[in-house]
């Protein structure tokens, strides 16, 4: 398997990963813009985007659009995110031309058609308020809020009622205009496809349609982690609480050194969190660490599941655990999240896909394919030292966010967290 990349000259850059033992072929279009890079007045219409790009064409109703794809055993979908959106499809191999006519159709050819739009911003009303209704969700969306205080890397990707309410089909146009460009454009395929017949596809289609640069791009400020604390009481039979600090960009030094600490405070049930908090003790029936890395920022949480109950006792624990990363990380600990994240990658390689996504993803962060061995070699380099290191920085010289819904009235406080922590000294204070 190998892969392979082409740029067209109107900028759209054409990336293939042959399979050739493989009947079906993945394939989709990444662009490089996502909520994040909505104004004040768009919040929600990348999100939106996504979803009228499915409601009908100047060549194909929205029902078309769903029958060819499921004519041919295929399907479509799309999805939004802070920095990125994308819609792919997957089919058998003597299918590729037409999911590229699709896709292609519905990104430049979309009629938006009032009474279209109409029946979406209703349908995007009733999940936002499916999502302001679990619990589970909406704490994500408060910690990212509190995270980033007033800015758009911290808002909810669905917008807000008033916004969505208010969108035009124009506006919907203007914002296509802008964004949807050559420079921000990737096309990925991979399964049983052959790169030069897939970029002649690509380049009659997309390379003759879109613009190579947007018109009136705005500057998007660059990221400013504040931290925050928001706590909302609810009448629940549980607790959902995440903690967290400022992560690392993809691109720094300590961006694959944040992944590893992540592993191995909460990735799984060999887990520090895992065996400590929810085994031994049993405080909790879900916990977990993770870090999201942005273009400019990151965030590195972990999230816990309890009753009221156990809540005073189970958020002194969990920062303890992280307390203890400072003072050391085990050489076999390192080595079992290694083989972790080379399992994925490997099981990634049999998921087209999956590597559709991977490649796609890397494209856009770092304007290039990334290969496994290097990946690996990546995480070869870091040693007990550099994560014990970086678990200082993370968890004593950052501001602290706190997001918590259900009855968290037992909660502590920011201050309180920042003691139990072993903040003292010249650390950073935490945020309140």
């Amino acid at each position: 398997m190998k892969v392979k990349t082409t740029r067209l000259s109107n900028g759209v850059t054409v990336v293939t990963e042959t399979m050739p033992h493989l009947e079906s072929v993945a394939l989709g279009v990444w662009v490089k813009s996502g909520s994040r890079d909505e104004t004040a007045q768009e919040h929600g219409i990348a999100h939106l985007l996504e979803h009228m790009a499915f409601k009908g064409t100047h060549k194909r109703t929205a029902r078309q659009i769903a029958e060819e794809i499921e004519n041919v055993g295929g399907e479509v979908n799309a999805a939004t995110s802070t920095e990125t959106t994308s819609y792919y499809a997957r089919v058998l191999k003597d299918h590729v031309a037409l999911a590229v006519d699709i896709l292609h159709d519905i990104l430049t050819n979309s009629v938006f058609d009032e009474d279209e739009l109409t029946r979406e911003k209703h349908v995007i009303l009733q999940e936002i308020g499916a999502a302001n209704d679990t619990p589970d969700d909406v704490v994500y969306d408060k910690f990212t809020e509190a995270a980033f205080r007033d800015q758009t890397i911290g808002r909810p990707i669905l917008g807000t009622p008033e916004t969505v309410k208010a969108f035009t089909a124009d506006q919907i146009r203007a914002y296509l205009a802008r964004h949807y460009t050559g420079d921000r454009i990737v096309v990925v395929a991979a399964g049983a496809v052959e790169h030069d017949t897939f970029v002649k596809l690509i380049d009659d289609s997309f390379g003759q349609s879109i613009k190579p640069t947007g018109t009136l791009l705005r500057t998007i400020p660059t990221a400013s982690y504040t931290g925050g604390d928001y706590r909302e009481s609810r009448d629940l039979m549980d607790a959902q609480v995440l903690i967290g600090f400022e992560g690392r960009a993809y691109q720094v030094r300590d961006f694959y050194c944040s992944q590893l600490l992540a592993n191995i405070l909460g990735g799984g049930m060999s887990s520090r969190l895992f065996q400590e908090v929810r085994e031994k003790r049993g405080l909790c029936y879900s916990v977990y660490a993770f870090h999201w890395g942005f273009s400019d920022s990151g965030l590195f949480g972990v999230h816990a599941a309890t009753g009221e109950e156990d809540l005073a006792e189970l958020v002194p624990v969990i920062l303890s655990e992280l307390a203890k990363t400072t003072d050391g990380v085990e050489e076999q600990e390192i080595n079992r999240s290694r083989a972790q994240v080379r399992s994925g990658l490997l099981m990634a390689q049999e998921s087209p896909a999956a590597r559709a996504s991977q490649i796609a993803r890397q494209m856009l962060l770092f304007g290039r394919p990334v290969s496994n061995e290097e990946l690996m070699e990546r995480l070869a380099n870091l040693t007990p030292q550099r994560l014990s290191d970086l678990a200082g920085k993370l968890f004593f010289d950052t501001p602290i966010t706190v997001s918590a819904i259900g009855p968290v009235d037992k909660l502590l406080s920011v201050s309180e967290m920042a003691q139990a922590l072993g903040r003292h000294g010249g650390r950073t204070a935490a945020a309140e």
